[in-house]
């Protein structure tokens, strides 16, 4: 069985969709079609708490992060890698983690 491959963002829905996220500290990544964003909290636990609401959405969407956690700190990128790019997916996470980021 395999797996459906997720379309990319239409060209003519690209630059609406990310103009948000861009204003909101998300960043085209290098060399790659996927955003990046560092996520800074008060300390470790806050991080990591973070991370776990975002995983349970992460789960529900299908749809994994690339992330790594420094104590405070979580460098994310997303990508949709079945379609190489980014997809209607990278959207929705992106916005749902800075949703789940705000106090």
């Amino acid at each position: 069985m395999s797996r459906r491959r997720t379309p990319p963002l239409a060209p003519e829905d690209r630059a609406e969709a990310l103009a948000p996220l861009l204003a909101n500290g998300w960043r085209q990544a290098d060399r790659r079609d996927a955003i990046r964003k560092d996520f800074t909290f008060g300390n470790f636990v806050e991080a990591f708490g973070w991370m776990t609401r975002v995983a349970l959405h992460a789960e529900k969407l299908d749809h994994h992060p690339e992330w790594s956690n420094v104590w405070n700190r979580v460098e994310v990128t997303l990508i949709t890698h079945d379609c190489d790019g980014l997809s209607d997916l990278d959207i929705r996470l992106a916005k749902r983690m800075d949703a789940l980021a705000t106090p």
